[in-house]
């Protein structure tokens, strides 16, 4: 992480949660008025924010600023994590809300991955400032959609842009349960397949630099 600093703060959320957050910026210039939002894996299976501080140092060196939290009841945050991922969608808008307020942007790219991703689509359109939404391994399969069924429909009608990453092999979801869902999604969708991998290895620091230049391609068509 040379290229990159990293500050540590504290959100609330609107019904009091504390939230850990880190900031971290590039040591050069500083690219765009955008913000990347990163929504760490499902709380309860053991996600937090560590797992995505390779994006965020990434997308840092490359003159982005990026910013992770720990979702209610994970790391330092305090709070329950929920089943649903429900109560979490306080904990992304109240996260955009503080990047928006602290470091006058108006300007969010939302990225989610995993169980982050349906709690952070079901945030996209509570959020005048998010301008386009990452999807990395959205869990759209049956058994996933026991939990995460309800939030399916906010990504889905919302009109702005959205790119879903995933792996051919990933075990939540199938690429024909993919393209079923997005087939009647709103505005504009893409997809980015990479083959032959699955659910938790495209989560691993392997794959950190190629969900870097995906997300990076994506801002660039914003």
């Amino acid at each position: 992480m040379s290229n990159c600093t990293v500050e540590s703060t504290t959100v609330e959320t609107s019904d009091g949660v504390k939230l850990h957050a880190r900031l971290f910026k590039p040591r050069e210039e500083i690219k765009g008025n955008l913000v990347v939002v990163l929504v760490h894996p499902y709380s309860i299976l053991g996600g937090c924010q560590g797992l995505l501080k390779g994006i965020a140092a990434g997308l840092a060196e490359k003159g982005y600023r990026a910013v992770t939290f720990d979702m209610r009841g994970a790391g330092k945050s305090s709070g329950r994590a929920s089943l649903t991922g429900f109560a979490e969608i306080k904990d992304v808008i109240a996260v955009c809300k503080w990047v928006c307020e602290h470091l006058s942007v108006d300007r969010i790219l939302l990225v989610g991955s995993s169980a982050g991703a349906p709690i952070s689509g079901s945030a996209v359109d509570h959020i005048e400032q998010v301008v386009g939404y990452v999807s990395l391994g959205y869990p759209f399969g049956m058994t996933a959609s026991i939990l995460f069924g309800r939030h399916h429909n906010a990504i889905l009608q919302s009109p702005k842009p959205k790119l879903f990453v995933m792996g051919t092999r990933d075990g939540f979801t199938s690429v024909k349960q993919l393209n079923n869902k997005l087939s009647s999604a709103a505005g504009r969708v893409e997809t980015h397949l990479i083959e032959g991998v699955g659910h938790f290895q495209m989560e691993g620091p392997a794959y950190d630099a190629q969900m870097v230049n995906l997300i990076l391609e994506f801002v660039a068509s914003l």
